[in-house]
């Protein structure tokens, strides 16, 4: 019960800081979608639109008020859990973002999963038995990773297991268009066809992630890999690791001290990571024709669509803040002496 009351009053702390940084955040939510030149307006009815028409459609997007009175209204609707109207899509942006959502969390879900399934092992395997061929490898993979983007990667994945090897689906969405897609139960096709046992639906949903996922997964997996393999290393070389060393503890037992010592900056870099997916998989769900978030964000730039963009940004904000505040809990499990 202890644990229990001092993890609440730090989410209790962290809830009241959480409303002046959204407070800042709608403020460059609000302002950074209002620098692209162009009237939405005018390009909604497109360049043959009469004044007349241009200046009666500003006016019900409510362009035509002082920009301080717009933020203020956009502030009014938020707390209202309205987050405006799409004029691309005609629809409320918060059912727009309830039915892309599942598409990008599952995407960058299923990427994350992967990276740490594959990087921490290698990262622990290196560490304590690798030798300096091993080591530097790793570190010139880490390094390396970041430096080709992750649309160019999905490019490449397209050109050779698709267009030449034809071995993967096209990338035209999250599943195969004679598919029907699953009843929503939580938006991932992956789950959703296996609950409703639609198993042409599962695999349809499988075999359109592997591309975009390796894509993600190859372009963000070297900084939590990098960052597993030094924490450990320099772990491995502490003083407390080398009297445990000395006194003769197991190996095995002395691998799992390296390994639980090395988590919490890694545990950080892999919530960044996540977090960072959820803006960084922009591209790739647009070469992919993904549906998610991502795509809807950039559909709303280039229609200078004001209230998807905003919203997109609340979003991925209010994600980051969940994300941190789940990781600051779970350092606490992982060690209750670590003050929160």
């Amino acid at each position: 019960m202890k644990i229990d009351s001092k993890i609440l009053k730090f989410i209790f702390r962290r809830l009241i800081f959480v409303i002046p940084q959204l407070l800042g955040i709608s403020l460059v939510a609000f302002f950074l979608i209002r620098l692209i030149p162009g009237n939405p307006a005018y390009l909604l009815l497109g360049s043959g639109a009469n004044p007349e028409s241009v200046a009666a459609l500003s006016e019900r997007m409510g362009l035509d008020k002082p920009i301080i009175i717009q933020y203020f209204i956009f502030i009014k609707d938020i707390l209202r859990g309205d987050l405006g109207y799409s004029w691309f899509t005609s629809n409320p942006v918060l059912t727009d973002i309830i039915d892309r959502f599942p598409a990008t969390l599952e995407l960058i879900t299923y990427s994350l999963i992967f990276i740490v399934l594959v990087s921490l092992p290698i990262a622990r395997a290196t560490a304590i038995k690798g030798n300096k061929f091993t080591n530097r490898l790793v570190r010139g993979y880490g390094l390396m990773a970041g430096a080709f983007p992750d649309f160019w990667l999905a490019l490449i994945l397209i050109y050779i297991f698709y267009a030449k090897l034809k071995i993967l689906p096209a990338p035209m969405g999250r599943l195969d268009l004679s598919i029907i897609p699953p009843d929503r139960i939580t938006g991932f096709y992956t789950i959703d066809s296996l609950i409703r046992l639609d198993f042409s639906a599962f695999i349809s949903a499988w075999t359109h992630l592997i591309m975009p996922v390796i894509s993600l997964v190859i372009f963000n997996g070297g900084p939590i890999l990098k960052m597993a393999q030094s924490t450990m290393l320099r772990v491995k070389k502490e003083e407390f690791i080398k009297f445990y060393e000395d006194n003769g503890m197991n190996p095995d037992r002395l691998n799992k001290y390296i390994y639980k010592n090395s988590l919490p900056p890694v545990i950080t870099m892999i919530g960044f990571i996540y977090v960072y997916m959820l803006g960084g998989s922009v591209l790739v769900e647009n070469i992919f024709s993904w549906g998610g978030l991502g795509q809807y964000a950039v559909q709303s730039i280039v229609n200078s669509d004001f209230a998807p963009f905003q919203a997109f940004v609340l979003v991925a904000a209010t994600m980051s803040l969940v994300v941190y505040l789940i990781l600051d809990i779970i350092y606490y499990i992982i060690d209750p002496r670590i003050e929160i």
